[in-house]
């Protein structure tokens, strides 16, 4: 399983478009070799570099594991939105204090659905999932202000 962007490369720096020095909306991407046998996907962004420790940027559930792109500044279809560590849901681009910080895109493929809140956070999401995951993929981004 992939994960890729057209709005960056792995490892490579984030278009300020998707941070919050820009119009702070997600970058499209791709998702390619979704294992047969997956029953939803589960995408993770979170910056590990964050001064209070992991800082979640977006949590999407339930997404459909046919999917073959999210579109940029979209949810797909039918998936579900967690909170934050802004104290919302959706999408909250790069936003660090200083310094070059790494942003995990990570997407995991499910052997079924989660029945969660929509008020879930990550911990609970990641405990949720823990027991259904089938593979992982993972694209990482750049952003310095």
């Amino acid at each position: 399983m992939r994960i890729k962007s057209s709005a960056f490369k792995h490892t490579e720096t984030i278009s300020s478009k998707y941070t919050c020095d820009g119009d702070d909306i997600s970058p499209p991407l791709k998702i390619e070799e979704v294992p047969e046998e997956a029953k939803s996907l589960v995408l993770i962004v979170d910056d590990p570099d964050a001064p209070v420790g992991i800082w979640t940027h977006w949590t999407v559930w339930n997404i459909n594991p046919k999917i073959e792109k999210i579109e940029e500044d979209s949810v797909p279809e039918g998936a579900v939105e967690g909170m934050t560590n802004f104290g919302s849901t959706g999408y909250g681009g790069p936003c660090p204090p200083g310094g070059e910080h790494r942003y995990f895109f990570k997407l995991y493929a499910l052997d079924s659905k989660l029945e969660l809140d929509p008020l879930t956070e990550a911990d609970e999401l990641e405990e949720a999932m823990d027991k259904h995951i089938i593979e992982k993929a993972e694209l990482v981004g750049l952003y310095e202000r």
